[in-house]
């Protein structure tokens, strides 16, 4: 069928902030979804909440909205745009809600919008439990046993009758949120209370728990003429039980039989042509690894994480085809656009394995839980690509950018037998290399086999990998070894580890002897036909299919795995610097081992390589592209560790110069800059042993900042009031101390506003400065922003332009670098210089409309400002003021502290824009999920140092209507300054204590400021913690407080007495 021609101009949903559960695939399939629909001719309109994104970006859509996804929000766009059709299918679980929820208000009927893609039924019948279980009994396929309940009391009952253990899961959730397993009619009376209180329908689902089942994920693809196919099929390493998200993946299956492989993709089809799903779905089923029974788990009625994946894995774009299929078109007009020879009805084949593993946040968060259950904790994901699972299993290790770059972990050599048994049955995070060290220590396949129910294909994958070791560790310096150790996926670094030698002597071995690796296509057919894509993987294999053009190339160094601290932003400059590239008549090179990126699309640059961002593996692929030079500005601290390395071997680092990125990184050049050029900085010192870190503790003075230097994101930064505390601290974070040198400052209290500049060595551009609202103390990625700056002077404007643009030319900037400034008593202070693109990049390029990583592109290559019509200083500010809202996943993490401190902990971000500061204000609030009611209640807990603020901000609140609670001591100070305040008990003791009133819903906004303890009992946080339970909107600075007051008064009128 051909395309609509009654359909003029269709309005896509984005999928909001970063959260764990929902993180840059979303991005990555709204794009694609977006230039598909303009490539056949339509209309776009975007919304999306999430300034770091490329489907932001004002070239994606015809018009772009940086607004709240909400149902108020979209509506007034409704309003203004009248679309023909909405498109709610590629924005995440968010978009799929908000569709139903404008389709409720009744807003679609009014204006005759269509829903495109899946139908509103249809999202019903998958996600509604109750309507998909009586599907699946009219199709007569096997669902676990279950029942949707609303209350704990049926819960139990239920789960009483079918037998423990039950697995809970609520409705209309994200990753799992609220949900998990439970053994005991305890632990699923407190699991079934918190799932009930999350799901916006206050229901749950309880099921037979069928735990050690092989999970089995088919992406399949339909059309509205009823074609239907498969596109990937997808094993867990890990069986049921653990979140998807969550488990090592490995494509295509392993471990299937044919029989078991036609049944189970029999049930996918059958399925996807029963929802009449039309584009993209997600089918999970679980297969009894004793027999040919199996379960239908869950259908996702929309494109999902693993799409990304599977896009990646076959050269296969779901999203794009899923937009086009919307439209009318079907699977046999469609070509595929990789391949541009086939058609997109045609089922890829693989000749390659691939595998997956999750990126978790607990290198920043070493308190929290880090067990593996039915709720999603990784923030993001790594995928390789090998032509045998024990090499893209080792690439993918060394991929994830942790502690460990290989399998043989110190840390978890010391374990004792005992806990080594423990942690194989309670699977945490990093199980794989407890798997390892088994193997080791004499354990056979069966006896691991019983401790983790998986399959014993895959441990003997593992087990090989252990047998490799012991070989390579007996045969030192023997070539056939070598070879042997490569062909399945080992690196230059654990082989000189295992000899007792250098990296850089197997490297100059390797050469010496030709055992190089040759890269792979990714071809969509394993080779059975003529196909092309400009997409490759290493081998240690026969023939080398990537052919080095003759066009000058560049090399961009992509970010890696999305985590705390390095997200979706950087992945937005690299995308932004291949375009640049492009312009100048290069050819672009794009290196990445993110399977949910932008920059890991085949439609973004001339060539892409699927590897670890491991200097191993990049040094390769500049021995055989021999590109001009390499670009590591835009890859955030993953590329800027990459440069000393690479320019040791002779590569060309293009833009700053690698001496200069070290003034920048190394404390004690860069203090001697600082004094050159007679700029202000918070003193500090450098201590390289626990006595002279409180030596110089002493020496400046309480309340000083201590950080390890070279870590990402202000990991294990904390601000320390005394010497107990510092003693503390350096007990939590020995191994740091170890490895790291220790910095100390004073804290200075301020205000601190960043800059990013832009330098060709002479002149300095500065497209805005963003200041914090929050006051120092709170990291740059977490704190609330807003452009233009509110309340500095000209002075203080002067002042940070000034000492900018000294910076960047003595730093020899030649590119993009990021200056932090803290303004204490009109007086500005360098904090930190960051020679690289940092996070707030993308904010800045969307509201100046300056494309700042391209300019900086354009001049690392050689360009000027002057040239490209840009004057040196701080460009004039928007008329338009734009605020920046951090977003957290504190629901997803037990036993994380959610006070904000100098360590970050956000996880994504959202923008509001308006005309006045207190209605943008508003719009980040809301965009963030917070829910504010024009007069709710709001409980002060606080610390007897802050009770005086405390006071200012309740009168506020009273003005407007709310209600005031407090904990005992606050609230006898408020009632005696005149405010009507209600008294609630601390932690044990009387009833309604404080616990109660949260658990009950009463108050919307908690207010908490009492002292971070890394103790998980103090009141402050299990006060955080349960607030954080229930969705209630929690604010741990004054500042943020102060903020979200004027955004309220602004909605409301003033009543007072005459």
């Amino acid at each position: 069928m051909p395309k609509r021609t009654d359909i003029k101009k269709i309005m896509v949903l984005g999928s909001g902030p970063i959260i764990i559960g929902q993180a840059a695939e979303f991005d990555y399939s709204g794009t694609q979804a977006c230039m598909a629909l303009r490539e056949e001719g339509y209309e776009v309109v975007l919304v999306n909440s999430n300034p770091a994104t490329i489907m932001t970006d004002t070239d994606i859509a015809d018009r772009v909205y940086l607004e709240p996804l909400t149902v108020e929000s979209v509506s007034r766009i409704m309003r203004q745009e009248y679309p023909d059709a909405l498109l709610p299918t590629l924005g995440g679980q968010i978009g799929l809600n908000l569709a139903i929820a404008l389709h409720e208000s009744g807003i679609l009927d009014e204006l005759g919008i269509e829903l495109l893609g899946t139908k509103l039924s249809a999202i019903d019948q998958a996600e509604d439990r109750e309507k998909f279980k009586e599907l699946m009994l009219q199709l007569n396929e096997p669902i676990p046993a279950s029942k949707t309940v609303n209350t704990v009391a049926e819960a139990l009952e239920f789960a009483e009758m079918i037998g423990y253990p039950v697995i809970v899961r609520p409705a209309f959730t994200m990753g799992g949120t609220g949900g998990g397993l439970c053994d005991t009619p305890a632990e699923l009376e407190e699991i079934a209370a918190n799932g009930l209180d999350l799901s916006p329908a206050t229901q749950c689902l309880i099921e037979k728990s069928i735990m050690g089942y092989k999970e089995i994920e088919f992406e399949v693809m339909r059309d509205s003429a009823n074609n239907a196919m498969v596109v990937c099929s997808m094993e867990n390493f890990d069986p049921v039980g653990i979140h998807t998200g969550d488990s090592i993946v490995v494509a295509p299956t392993q471990t299937l039989t044919d029989r078991e492989y036609q049944m189970l993709r029999d049930c996918s089809l059958k399925l996807i042509r029963a929802l009449k799903i039309e584009g993209g779905c997600n089918v999970q089923l679980a297969l009894d690894p004793n027999s040919f029974k199996y379960n239908v788990i869950e259908v996702n009625p929309r494109v999902s994480r693993s799409s990304a994946l599977a896009s990646k894995a076959t050269g296969y774009p779901i999203a794009k085809m899923a937009a086009k299929i919307a439209v009318g078109l079907t699977l046999d007009e469609i070509k595929n656009p990789v391949t541009q020879t086939t058609y997109a009805e045609f089922e890829p084949a693989l000749d390659y394995v691939v595998a997956k593993i999750p990126r978790w946040p607990f290198d920043k968060f070493a308190q929290a839980d880090r067990t593996l259950g039915t709720q999603m904790k990784a923030t993001g994901e790594v995928m390789a690509i090998g032509r045998n699972l024990e090499e893209a299993l080792q690439k993918a290790v060394r991929s994830l950018e942790i502690d460990e770059k290989d399998l043989l972990s110190p840390r978890v050599a010391k374990a004792s037998d005992e806990e080594l048994e423990k942690k194989l049955v309670h699977a945490q995070d990093d199980r794989l290399f407890y798997l390892a060290e088994a193997f080791r220590r004499g354990y056979t396949l069966q006896e691991v086999h019983e401790f983790t129910k998986i399959n014993l294909y895959y441990l003997d994958i593992v087990k090989h990998i252990i047998e490799l070791e012991a070989e390579l560790k007996e045969h030192p310096n023997e070539l056939a070894c070598l070879k042997e150790a490569k062909y399945y996926g080992f690196s230059d670094y654990t082989i000189a580890k295992l000899w007792d030698t250098t990296t850089e002597k197997i490297r100059a071995l390797r050469k010496e002897n030709q055992i190089l690796p040759v890269y792979k296509m990714v071809d969509t057919c394993a080779a059975e036909f003529e196909s092309h894509t400009p997409y490759f993987y290493s081998s240690y294999d026969l023939e080398n299919e990537s052919h080095p053009s003759a066009k000058e190339s560049i090399l961009v160094i992509g970010s890696g795995p999305i985590r705390i601290g390095q997200g979706v932003e950087f992945d937005y400059a690299t995308v932004h610097s291949v375009k640049a590239i492009q312009k100048l008549g290069y050819e672009a090179i794009v290196m990445n081992s993110n399977p949910e990126t932008v920059s890991t699309d085949f439609s973004v640059s001339d060539k892409l390589y699927f590897e670890p961002l491991d200097l191993e593996d990049v040094l390769n692929v500049i021995d055989l592209e021999q590109p001009k030079g390499v670009i590591v500005q835009f890859g955030g601290q993953t590329a800027i560790n990459l440069a000393a390395g690479l320019e040791a071997n002779g590569v060309n680092v293009l833009g700053t110069a690698v001496a200069d990125l070290d003034r920048a990184e190394d404390r004690e050049l860069f203090d001697q800059v600082i004094k050159q050029l007679g700029l202000k900085q918070p003193v500090g010192k450098t201590a390289m042993s626990e006595a002279e870190v409180l030596a110089c503790a002493h020496e400046i003075g309480y309340p000083v900042l201590v950080r390890p230097s070279y870590v990402l994101g202000g990991r294990a930064m904390e601000i320390v009031n005394n010497d107990e505390e510092l003693t503390q601290y350096l007990a939590e974070n020995a191994y740091l101390a170890k490895e790291h040198p220790i910095l100390v400052d004073a804290y200075l209290e301020g205000y601190e506003c960043e800059v990013d500049a832009i330098c060709d060595g002479k002149d300095v551009l500065i497209p805005g400065i963003m200041e914090h609202i929050e006051q120092a103390g709170v990291h740059s990625g977490d704190s609330m922003a807003v452009y233009p700056a509110q309340s500095f002077d000209q002075n203080v404007k002067d002042q940070i332009e000034d000492a900018t643009k000294k910076l960047a030319v003595a730093l020899k900037c030649i590119g993009i670098m990021n200056i932090q400034f803290i303004v204490h008593k009109g007086e500005v202070y360098v904090l930190e210089v960051n020679p690289r693109a940092s996070r707030t990049v993308p904010f800045l390029s969307k509201i100046t409309d300056i494309k700042m990583t391209q300019v900086a592109t354009q001049v690392i290559l050689g360009k000027t400002l002057k040239e490209l019509g840009y004057d040196s200083g701080i460009y004039p500010e928007s008329e338009m003021i734009h605020v920046k809202a951090p977003v957290f996943s504190f629901n997803k993490l037990a036993d994380v502290d959610s006070l904000l401190g100098p360590e970050m902990k956000s996880t994504g971000e959202v923008m509001g824009s308006d005309h006045s500061f207190e209605k943008a204000l508003y719009k980040a609030f809301i965009g963030a999920n917070m829910k504010l009611p024009a007069n709710g209640s709001v409980l002060f807990t606080v610390k007897d140092k802050d009770k005086q603020q405390a006071l200012a901000l309740a009168k506020r609140f009273a003005k407007i209507g709310y209600r005031i609670f407090a904990t005992a001591g606050t609230a006898e100070f408020l009632n005696e300054n005149g405010l009507h305040t209600m008294t609630v008990a601390k932690i044990g003791q009387a009833k309604p204590g404080i616990l109660d009133v949260l658990q009950n819903n009463e108050v919307d906004i908690v207010i908490n400021t009492m002292d971070h303890d890394q103790e998980k009992v103090s009141d402050g946080f299990v006060i955080r913690q349960t607030a954080i339970e229930h969705n209630i909107a929690l604010l741990t600075s004054f500042d943020t407080v102060d903020a979200l007051l004027k955004a309220l008064e602004n909605r409301s009128f003033s009543t007072t007495a005459l």
